[in-house]
């Protein structure tokens, strides 16, 4: 059974801290894996991991959020800030379990709300054509394409929204 959109406790932890950890795990795979078009090794993640590492997503310039309902952790989302008015929305995860839950929805703002206490006017974030589910989310949160911002090697769509 889903979890309803009340049903989700977001709090802020170290991006190094080890719930942290094991759901950064779990969305590198998720994303390695659609990107392979197959199950990501535990050498590719690690890979993964070490190659684009989480640590920006700290204070004092960013924020590790963690969603969890009543079977432990569900999602994760980071904010960082990129200039005095902009900041970034990284790592957006909702586990298998909890998609279409309002999990994904409730990371999105609970972002916002963090990026709007680093002092952001805008946020932004860039992501593959193949995440159709985290665009359509995007859209229906008010995000809207904007021409590229960064050069990144998955970057295929890039998003921003005024707060």
């Amino acid at each position: 059974m889903r979890a309803s959109t009340t049903d989700w406790a977001i709090a802020p932890v170290p991006p190094d801290h080890p719930d942290a950890a094991a759901v950064l795990r779990r969305y590198t795979a998720d994303v390695a894996g659609r990107y392979y078009g197959r199950p990501a090794t535990e050498e590719e993640v690690d890979a993964a991991i070490a190659g684009d590492p989480s640590d920006d997503l700290a204070p004092p310039d960013g924020l590790f959020l963690l969603a969890r309902g009543r079977d432990g952790v569900a999602g994760c989302v980071g904010v960082r800030r990129v200039d005095a008015g902009t900041a970034e929305l990284r790592r957006l995860f909702v586990s298998a379990e909890a998609r279409g839950s309002g999990c994904g929805s409730a990371l999105v703002a609970a972002a916002e709300q963090a990026a709007r206490g680093l002092g952001a006017a805008t946020i932004r974030l860039d992501t593959r054509r193949d995440l159709v589910e985290a665009r359509s989310l995007y859209a229906r949160r008010g995000y809207t394409e904007v021409p590229p911002f960064n050069d990144g090697p998955y970057a295929d769509h890039w998003y921003a929204k005024r707060l």
